[in-house]
C-alpha cells in the first residue's frame, strides 16, 4: 500500500501501474480508494495527481469511515443473531448435536449445527469458520452459475474462477483469463453478485473502463447501473466484524 500525507494524517491507498493507462485516475474500492497511473509516471507526477484531488480524497476517506462505522457487528454466533446474506439480515439458528463437525445449511435462516461437546471458548470462532467456508462456497457456486449463462453466449469464457478474501477489490480478472471475486459479494443481492461476475468476465475482452466494455456490460446486463449503483452504496453491509464480548 502507497501513503499520502494530508496534515498529520497517513491515508493508505492502493497505487496501479499500467501500460494501457494513458492518464492518472482515481477510484473507490471496498476500503480504500486506488490510483491508476501510466507505467511511467514519475512520484512527481503521482504527487500532483494526489494533490489536485486532495478534496475527494479526504471526502472519499471520511464516507468510508462511516460506512465502517456502520458494519454489522457480532458478538456471538448464538441463536438469534444476525448476519447479512444476499441482500438481507438473515437469523442464525444454533442447535448441538452428537457429530464431531459444525453443519451449516439454510432454510429460511441458517441453520447450524455444532457438536454437542464444544466448548464455549471455542464454538464462537470454529462455528464462524464454519460459516465462512459455506459462504464461500456459495458464491464459488453462483458465480460458476453465472458464467455458464453468460459466458458461451458472448464469448467471455475465463479459464477457471477463484473465490478470494480480497481486502480492496470486489473482483479482477488476469492476464491468464483468471477471475478472481471477493468472496463478500455472498453478502449483496445475486443481482449485484451478477453484476460482479459478468463486469470481471467483460475485462476478459477489454481490459480497461473504456466506453467499449461498458457498452460490453451492457449488451449483457442492461440494467448494470442499477446493479453497480446498490454495491457502491452498500459496502458497509457486505460482510460482519466479529466482537468479542467482554
Amino acid at each position: 500500500m502507497a501513503v499520502y500525507r494530508i496534515g498529520s494524517q497517513d491515508i493508505e491507498y492502493t497505487l496501479r501501474r499500467s501500460l494501457r493507462a494513458r492518464k492518472a485516475s482515481l477510484s473507490v474500492t471496498p476500503k480504500s480508494f486506488e490510483l491508476l497511473v501510466p507505467e511511467a509516471a514519475t512520484d512527481e507526477q503521482i504527487s500532483a495527481v494526489l494533490d489536485r484531488r486532495r478534496a475527494w480524497i479526504i471526502e472519499t476517506v471520511q464516507h468510508m469511515a462511516e460506512r465502517a462505522r456502520a458494519q454489522t457487528r457480532v458478538y456471538q454466533f448464538v441463536t438469534g443473531a444476525k448476519i447479512p446474506y444476499r441482500g438481507r439480515m438473515t437469523r442464525l439458528t444454533i442447535e448441538p448435536f452428537d457429530g464431531s463437525l459444525v453443519e451449516v445449511s439454510f432454510r429460511n435462516g441458517f441453520q447450524i449445527r455444532k457438536p454437542a461437546d464444544l466448548s464455549p471458548e471455542s464454538s464462537d470462532t470454529i462455528i464462524e469458520s464454519a460459516l465462512r467456508l459455506w459462504l464461500k462456497r456459495r458464491v464459488r457456486d453462483d458465480a460458476r452459475a453465472f458464467i455458464d449463462r453468460h459466458g458461451e453466449r458472448h464469448g467471455l469464457k475465463p479459464r477457471s474462477v477463484q473465490i478470494k478474501d480480497q481486502k480492496h477489490l470486489w473482483g479482477s480478472c488476469g492476464k491468464d483469463r483468471r477471475i478472481n471475486l471477493n468472496w463478500h459479494l455472498v453478502f449483496a443481492p445475486v443481482p449485484v453478485l451478477e453484476y460482479a461476475v459478468v463486469h470481471e468476465m467483460c475485462h476478459l475482452k477489454y481490459r480497461n473502463h473504456e466506453p467499449r466494455f461498458w457498452d460490453l456490460v451492457g449488451r449483457v446486463l442492461p440494467d448494470w447501473e442499477a446493479r453497480k449503483q446498490w454495491l457502491d452504496n452498500n459496502e458497509n453491509f457486505l460482510g460482519w466484524e466479529t466482537l468479542k464480548v467482554s
